[in-house]
């Protein structure tokens, strides 16, 4: 009887601290961030996006965002928790390959880098690896009939380095380097 007590006090006590406190404390932090934890939006040619959700990009003059495994709906996000044995997922995959290949016919099968093939963990990465980014130079700068060294550099000049420089890889933002693309010109 006495256990039953002390697991009753104890499960009062992670109720009231991890339903109230922790819930009111990341919702204070989300109230003094940019945005009031809404989003960091950018806005140009009078339309507006959200920079941290990923967002389709399958046209060839623009760099192609990671695949999304929720269709890049945000009331939705999750991974397909498909697993690298299963047939369907491997179906997909290689479906996004041959897509891929179609739409980058100088770039091989083994130098696609898996960010651009399989969906993230939230679906909604906004993120590539740089490497995503220049395996796309030949086809942008043939779409766009652009020199593929401003390509480089605007690449360059668009990756995020790691927080702290330490803790995560070097990535660019699909959003914000094909927007940065679109004023090129």
């Amino acid at each position: 009887m006495k256990n039953i007590f002390i697991s009753l006090k104890l499960t009062a006590i992670c109720i009231v601290c991890f339903s109230g406190l922790y819930t009111a404390i990341v919702y204070g932090i989300a109230q003094v961030s940019p945005n009031r934890g809404k989003g960091i939006s950018v806005e140009q040619d009078g339309k507006k996006y959200l920079k941290n959700i990923g967002q389709s990009f399958t046209d060839n003059k623009y760099f192609n965002s990671r695949p999304s495994a929720v269709a890049y709906n945000a009331a939705g996000s999750g991974g397909s928790n498909k697993g690298p044995s299963n047939a369907e997922y491997l179906a997909e995959v290689q479906q996004r390959i041959d897509t891929f290949l179609i739409q980058n016919p100088d770039v091989k099968k083994s130098e696609i880098p898996a960010d651009l093939v399989t969906a993230s963990g939230s679906g909604l990465d906004p993120n590539i690896s740089v490497e995503g980014a220049k395996v796309q130079i030949k086809r942008i700068a043939k779409a766009r009939n652009i020199d593929e060294k401003e390509l480089e550099n605007l690449i360059a000049s668009n990756i995020e380095k790691p927080l702290l420089g330490v803790f995560g890889p070097e990535k660019i933002n699909v959003l914000q380097l094909n927007l940065a693309l679109d004023n090129l010109k």
